[in-house]
């Protein structure tokens, strides 16, 4: 990959050792001659990434999730330094980053271009997520009901306490959580997988990348709240639906060079096929 000559931190602060480690990795960057600038807002600002070569998110997958669909405007790759608890998406640890930031920032690293979903409940209310899209009550106490369009055609109805649409990267999230499976992340879908749905029939369903979705509230007095990532949320007023699609934009993250997916969900999820006392 082309060296980086411009580097945008988003670093989060509430996160035990994210703002001592920025320091060492910008002092870093500035001796190797890179331009670098940093931030701890959130969500970060409108237009933040735009003309910068690439963003070293510090923190935990939040974090970076709450960069994701900024970088995506901006083409900007996102590093992303673990100072969180799980870390799927920011797999470098704090050790992994001091030892080859000298390497990253000559562009020694892989760019895995993950899927996003583009969401809309109207013309001036539209998002893109890089995990998934969930739809809920907006008491989030009730059950809802839901009727679910592919391309047009009915697939069928829900009452559950919601629905969510995952992103493959966004598989080993929430989606899991809720029965769903695991999607390696360069699979081009979708899954929808209901959140406690009132039969034993629902599972989770795959849809291949084209295909246009809509979810329809079929629920007497109670508006429904779409929360993208688990960070923001659009409330949707009268009948018009949700539209749920893969979007035209992809999410460059940067991986070294020996990155595993399966590695990464065998030692997050301590994740194993074998029989115990084996």
């Amino acid at each position: 990959m082309p060296p980086i000559r411009k580097l945008a931190f988003v670093v989060n602060a509430d996160k035990e050792g994210a703002s001592s480690l920025a320091g060492e990795l910008i002092a870093a960057a500035r001796r190797a001659g890179v331009v670098v600038k940093h931030t701890a807002r959130f969500p970060i600002p409108s237009g933040y990434l735009r003309g910068w070569d690439a963003c070293c998110a510090i923190g935990g997958d939040g974090t970076l999730l709450s960069a994701a669909a900024e970088a995506a405007r901006a083409h900007a790759p996102i590093i992303g330094v673990n100072r969180g608890s799980l870390g799927f998406l920011t797999t470098f640890t704090a050790e992994e980053a001091l030892a080859h930031f000298a390497e990253l920032l000559r562009g020694g690293f892989r760019l895995d271009r993950r899927t996003m979903l583009s969401c809309s409940t109207g013309p001036d209310a539209q998002g893109l997520a890089l995990n998934d899209v969930c739809i809920k009550g907006e008491t989030n106490s009730g059950l809802v009901s839901l009727e679910v369009r592919a391309d047009g055609k009915l697939v069928t109805d829900y009452l559950c306490d919601g629905l969510i649409f995952s992103t493959p990267t966004g598989s080993t999230a929430y989606n899991l959580s809720a029965g769903g499976p695991i999607i390696h992340p360069t699979a081009k879908v979708i899954v929808m997988t209901p959140v406690c749905p009132h039969t034993l029939s629902n599972r989770s369903i795959i849809f291949q990348e084209g295909v246009k979705l809509e979810v329809y509230n079929q629920t007497a007095n109670n508006r429904l709240l779409v929360g993208m990532d688990g960070q923001r949320n659009l409330r949707l007023c009268g009948d018009a639906p949700v539209r749920i699609s893969v979007a035209k934009l992809r999410l460059s993250l940067a991986q070294r060079a020996d990155y595993s997916h399966f590695a990464v969900v065998r030692t997050k999820l301590q994740w194993s096929g074998g029989l115990a006392g084996r």
